[in-house]
């Protein structure tokens, strides 16, 4: 059975740091592309972050460039997101994924001061 089990997240102040975590099973990981995406109340889901199989390729949102950082552990089947700067623009329901796969619960990232 796939899961993701995405945690890290919580109450930030602007301009603060979180690291979000994913722990993924029931699939081949290393074989695959992972995600972070995002939900704010009231909008899509968007993309925020990718990483290839084997971590040699990152792609970002414009809206995240230079202040977020994709990241994967293959030994542990493991994604992370390390974000810093954070605005209150990025609060949103975090989740990582597979293509293909179900969704998981996501984990909350609230910045407010």
């Amino acid at each position: 059975q796939v899961q993701f089990v995405e945690s890290g997240g919580g109450l930030v102040q602007p301009g603060g740091s979180l690291r979000l975590s994913c722990a993924a099973s029931g699939f081949t990981f290393s074989s695959y592309t992972m995600s972070w995406y995002r939900q704010a109340p009231g909008k899509e889901r968007e993309l925020v972050a990718a990483i290839t199989s084997t971590g040699g390729v990152t792609n970002y949102a414009d809206s995240v460039k230079g202040r977020f950082t994709i990241s994967r552990d293959n030994t542990k089947n493991m994604v992370y997101l390390q974000m810093n700067s954070l605005k209150p623009a990025d609060t949103a329901v975090y989740y990582c994924r597979a293509p293909g796969f179900i969704w998981g619960q996501g984990t909350q990232v609230t910045v407010s001061s």
